[in-house]
């Protein structure tokens, strides 16, 4: 594949940043120096590698993301009476928790994305996600507290409301929802964090989760 085929347009990012975003595939010397279209460019590598050639290109450290995953004979039980979901919550009240719940984002860690933005990259992927009935609603006494989206055993985007947070009340909701994941048949559980979330990562910790395939993000931006 030559280097130019390895540069991939995101539309769905170009359309909240108002730029073009590609995605480098497998970024080496040769790709990273082709990538010279004005845009938005992410490259995801190995933390171990060598990271001269994307110095060299003008790439600029951003964000390192592991993989928490679980199995149902890791997960730990948490039970609270108050606590429960629904997969058929509206739309505004989760869009609102999610257009002010994400601090430790790439985009909103990269100083050339206006946090704005970035704040409507993720909206718009969870008005997505909500569309195809992935998003579950997390109820604490019948109101509306956060949700967790999934896609094939991935919890691909979660939040809690401001309201709720710091209250010891995720590790419940996370524990309902993945049971019910697993009792669909799902033989694991996977998601995607960034290493700054410590907040997250003991979530996961407490909940049972393991961690695996770091990789570390780098960005650059051609005008």
């Amino acid at each position: 594949m030559s280097a130019q085929n390895r540069i991939k347009a995101v539309p769905w990012d170009s359309a909240a940043f108002g730029i073009d975003c590609y995605e480098i595939i497998n970024p080496d010397a040769e790709v990273a120096d082709a990538a010279l279209r004005p845009g938005h460019y992410t490259a995801k590598v190995d933390p171990l590698a060598d990271k001269r050639f994307l110095h060299d290109a003008g790439f600029y450290y951003c964000d390192t993301l592991i993989e928490p995953w679980c199995t149902p004979d890791k997960l730990a039980r948490f039970d609270h009476a108050d606590v429960a979901f629904s997969n058929s919550v509206a739309l505004e009240p989760v869009a609102a928790i999610c257009r002010s719940a994400f601090l430790h984002g790439r985009f909103h860690r990269d100083f050339n994305i206006d946090r704005a933005r970035a704040d409507r990259r993720y909206e718009n992927w969870l008005c997505q996600l909500h569309g195809e009935g992935r998003v579950l609603g997390l109820l604490f006494k019948g109101e509306v507290a956060g949700f967790i989206a999934h896609i094939d055993g991935s919890l691909v985007l979660h939040a809690m409301g401001e309201n709720h947070r710091g209250k010891g009340l995720a590790k419940y909701f996370w524990s309902v929802v993945c049971r019910h994941l697993f009792a669909q048949g799902r033989a694991e559980l996977q998601s995607s964090i960034s290493f700054a979330n410590i907040a997250v990562i003991n979530l996961y910790s407490a909940l049972g989760f393991r961690f695996r395939n770091p990789v570390d993000i780098y960005h650059r931006v051609v005008s």
